[in-house]
């Protein structure tokens, strides 16, 4: 895919040099070197993305990716497939779990209507990429075509671009879809060789019935897709979601803008994946929000030895994971920016005792 090769080309590994920049002034601020731990691993990388000394997220945007999948007719969800589009106008109202997590990051919320089985009318926060009213079932053959695909793909791409132009500092992956967990867990699997039932979850709290279930159609859909999963652009299309394909985009797109992407849970994952398959270099540009409690993650996190920002249990969705990281990362920003080192101390210092003497004169 053309489009793919020119990004792919554009993404580089991190320069060093602004590691070492950042660890020195870390190390030179007025507390014991090293004291912060892991925050200042991450300040470190987003000084290198960033490619500053003075790093920034304040303009912080979360999007939300949603579509329906043909899978769902299997019944691997409590839920029905009208819920997408319902929980979509929820965001859009703001008064769903990611919306309230959201404005305590700061950070605005899209919604990319990727693929709802749903026509909405024209809503403030919604972005109409839709590339069909859902995929196709995968159980029967590829979830969708090598055109839908790179309209998946290319519309992620779009908003990395879009969020460029609009200046975006930090961005945040969110997604909705009834069975998405179902395809997110035959990318992972598919792509990692990974026992499907080593990557599945209970997904929406489904029991153990459903969940055998939900393991059979798996295993089903790689046998009868299995002449595609030969890359993982074709692994997206066999048995992924146009939503996953638009986070896809969307990561290799921020990679390429240098626009630095916190990944939600499972489902982000799964497309985090696909993309840092094909450019390993992509893991210097994404944090991994939070460990979601759905297993198929922590496949991908070992695959490339990330760790997660936080550590919490959530299996919800949406993008609450990376929201709740958009605050750590933030914070990790102001105490690189604002606490004083040891010498620029000293100098205040010096001012302070110089005030004192010229107001005792």
């Amino acid at each position: 895919m053309k489009l793919f090769e020119s990004l792919l080309d554009k993404i580089s590994p991190l320069s060093p040099s602004y590691f070492i920049a950042a660890r020195r002034r870390l190390e030179s601020q007025i507390r014991p070197a090293g004291s912060l731990g892991y925050l200042e691993e991450l300040v470190e990388r987003l000084v290198a993305i960033q490619e500053t000394s003075t790093p920034a997220v304040d303009k912080k945007s979360v999007y939300v990716f949603a579509a329906d999948h043909g899978v769902a007719e299997e019944g691997v969800s409590l839920y029905p497939r009208e819920v997408t589009a319902q929980m979509v106008y929820s965001f859009l109202g703001g008064s769903a779990t990611i919306n309230v997590l959201a404005r305590h990051a700061g950070a605005e919320v899209r919604v990319i209507d990727m693929g709802v089985d749903h026509t909405f009318s024209y809503q403030r926060g919604l972005v109409r990429k839709k590339v069909a009213y859902g995929t196709a079932n995968f159980c029967h053959g590829p979830a969708m075509t090598s055109s839908e695909l790179e309209l998946a793909l290319r519309a992620g791409v779009e908003i990395s671009e879009e969020a460029k132009a609009d200046g975006i500092q930090l961005v945040g992956t969110g997604d909705m879809g009834i069975g998405n967990t179902t395809s997110s867990s035959a990318v992972i699997a598919a792509l990692t060789g990974k026992p499907v039932s080593d990557v599945t979850g209970r997904g929406t709290g489904i029991d153990a019935e459903i969940w055998e279930r939900k393991v059979r159609v798996i295993e089903t859909a790689l046998e009868k897709n299995a002449s595609y999963l030969t890359d993982p652009l074709r692994v997206l299309q066999a048995v992924g979601g146009f939503e996953i394909a638009g986070i896809a985009g969307l990561i290799v797109g921020c990679a390429a803008e240098r626009i630095p992407v916190v990944i939600d849970g499972l489902i982000a994952s799964a497309a985090a994946l696909a993309a840092l398959e094909l450019h390993p270099s992509i893991l210097d540009y994404v944090f991994f929000g939070h460990r979601s409690y759905e297993r198929g993650q922590d496949a991908v996190l070992k695959r490339y030895g990330a760790r997660p920002v936080l550590d919490l249990d959530l299996r919800l969705g949406e993008g609450t994971g990376a929201c709740l990281a958009m605050g750590v990362l933030e914070g990790a920003v102001k105490v690189f920016n604002e606490v004083a080192t040891f010498a620029e101390a000293q100098v205040a210092n010096k001012r302070v005792a110089e005030a004192a003497l010229r107001a005792g004169d």
